[in-house]
């Protein structure tokens, strides 16, 4: 089970770097997790007080009454890990941003990133340059 940020890449430019976090979840939510139930796409990392904080992944627990979906979850990552992180965050204004969620034997991991936001115009050249390689494509599946 993989479930990937795929606006990640698009709203922001990734460093190559990987950081690799536990997950604080309740039981309802590793079982969605586990079924490939949540979406990463609107989520970040804050870090408050020396925690790290995963906020607005939405993780639907079916059946779940006064539960709210998009909850603030506690990240698990070593002291001197995120002091590395906030001092990187602050230094070249940067955001952590969670690429991947995984389970990796029966622990539930979230791959994190760190990245600068992209202006509108350079998501616009993106798209621009993806059409044009799939123009280009059709072009040489024709031939």
């Amino acid at each position: 089970m993989r479930i990937a940020n795929k606006r990640a890449n698009f709203e922001y430019k990734l460093e190559p770097e990987r950081v690799e976090a536990g997950i604080s979840l309740s039981g309802g939510e590793a079982k969605a997790v586990r079924e490939g139930h949540a979406d990463l796409s609107q989520s970040v990392v804050r870090i408050v007080g020396g925690e790290a904080f995963l906020i607005n992944v939405n993780i639907p627990v079916p059946g779940a009454q006064n539960y709210t979906s998009t909850r603030t979850r506690k990240l698990l990552l070593h002291r001197n890990e995120i002091l590395s992180l906030a001092t990187k965050m602050k230094q070249f204004k940067l955001t952590l941003v969670p690429v991947n969620l995984y389970n990796k034997g029966r622990l539930i991991k979230v791959s994190l990133a760190l990245g600068k936001a992209k202006a509108k115009f350079e998501k616009k050249e993106a798209i621009k340059r993806k059409d044009i390689e799939r123009e280009l494509e059709k072009e040489f599946k024709l031939r």
